[in-house]
């Protein structure tokens, strides 16, 4: 117990609380941008999952992503039920700070990735099949990339890749699987023909607001200590954050010839996904171009690529999956030992091999969350139907799945 620092504990605990906020922040992010019939439906995704994932994590899920590894590729059984995770401290990830905090902290990454993914089926997927999609999900996609990826053995940690807090772990793996799901339930029963504008913005500025807020925790926090690491990665979050807003809200301004709320929304957050893999390797002028570059990218492949063509109802494969990508791969670009010691230099500080290595784990990532995601689907359709009948989607989630309406007739 005489390892454990107190300052160091303090901030991850924070952390820990900003990165739950994230999910109900989602809720209000996603919330906003559907019809006002599937309002309560989008924000139970994200609530519901707080929940779930939260069990999840503390029967089996912490143990299949950070336990001792079988063979580079899972965790092991040996923590199962928290079996073994007390309040002293697991060197092997985290020394100053209880076994208790590490686990908690890196639960809420592992809440809000399959809620990312609910944004993709909004207005259209069965609850009972999120439900049961989401679980499978998290166990057989989300805590093995993760063990690959962070736990100790893991084989993309063994090959080099960076990952600060979550750019492949969580936004690859979310968005990828965001797009397939999309394509399997199809489009929304007169999506491009009828208006299907957000029925209320101000949710989702709220959202965005609450997101950008408990990213610090997202990224800072995975400095695992309160120190001159985790204080470079506040500062690179909100310069990219800042930077994506302006890129999205730029290029959105000249093409439609107004400034957009929701292009603003939209922008701040792939800055934020673009940032997360870089956080703790890269400069703030660094952090500048990632944000520019991800917002700008981002915004391209969301308004001429994937929208019309793919009903990815709220953009998730768009910000996070593209998001999630770019950010990895430049951070093989900008990653520098002077922000980081236990990380290596990137491409621009003479380390072209970096730059492969990032490309290797974003294509064999994306590939699995894609194949896996599709298999879990197709099972969960040919045993309980994935999607809502034709009835029930236009009488909106909130009424035919959970008998309620978010805001009551006068």
């Amino acid at each position: 117990m005489d390892a454990i620092n107190g300052a160091d504990t303090t901030w991850v605990m924070v952390s820990t609380a900003l990165v739950m906020l994230m999910t109900p922040g989602l809720a209000f992010f996603y919330g906003g941008m559907v019809r006002q019939k599937n309002v309560l439906s989008t924000l139970m995704h994200s609530f519901f999952i707080l929940a779930l994932i939260s069990v999840q994590w503390v029967f089996w899920g912490y143990s299949l992503a950070f336990s001792p590894t079988v063979g580079g590729f899972i965790g092991g059984l040996d923590w199962v039920g928290l079996n073994g995770v007390g309040m002293e401290p697991n060197v092997d990830y985290a020394a100053t700070i209880p076994h208790f905090t590490f686990m908690a902290f890196q639960m809420m990454f592992a809440i809000i990735t399959p809620a990312l993914i609910s944004g993709a089926f909004a207005e259209r997927k069965r609850f009972v099949a999120f439900a049961v999609f989401a679980l499978l999900w998290a166990t057989v996609v989300y805590a093995p990339v993760a063990h690959w990826v962070w736990g100790v053995g893991g084989w993309i940690r063994e090959l080099g890749a960076l990952d600060f807090a979550g750019g492949t772990v969580v936004h690859i793996t979310s968005g990828v699987s965001a797009l397939v799901c999309a394509l399997v339930l199809g489009k929304r029963i007169g999506y491009g023909n009828e208006s299907m504008q957000p029925h209320n913005a101000t949710y989702t500025l709220l959202g965005t607001g609450l997101l950008w807020f408990g990213w610090f925790g997202f990224n800072a926090g995975s400095s695992l200590g309160a120190n001159g690491l985790a204080a470079s990665a506040f500062v690179t979050t909100n310069t990219a954050a800042a930077a994506g807003m302006l890129a999205w809200l730029g290029a959105s301004w000249m093409r439609h010839r107004r400034p957009s709320v929701l292009g603003a929304s939209a922008g701040a957050i792939a800055g934020l996904v673009g940032i997360t893999p870089a956080a703790g390797f890269v400069t703030p002028m660094a952090a500048l171009i990632i944000g520019l570059v991800t917002g700008l990218i981002c915004f391209f492949a969301t308004e001429y690529i994937v929208r019309g063509r793919v009903d990815d109802s709220l953009d998730v494969f768009g910000v996070h999956g593209v998001g999630g990508i770019v950010g990895a791969i430049l951070t093989g670009v900008f990653a520098t030992t002077t922000v980081n010691s236990a990380g290596f230099d990137g491409l621009l500080y003479g380390n072209p091999g970096q730059l492969v290595i990032q490309v290797i784990a974003v294509a064999v990532v994306a590939a699995y969350a894609a194949f896996v995601t599709f298999v879990l689907l197709k099972i969960i359709d040919a045993t309980m139907k994935i999607r809502v009948s034709e009835e029930e989607e236009q009488a909106g989630l909130d009424s035919s799945q959970h008998g309620e309406a978010a805001y009551s007739e006068v």
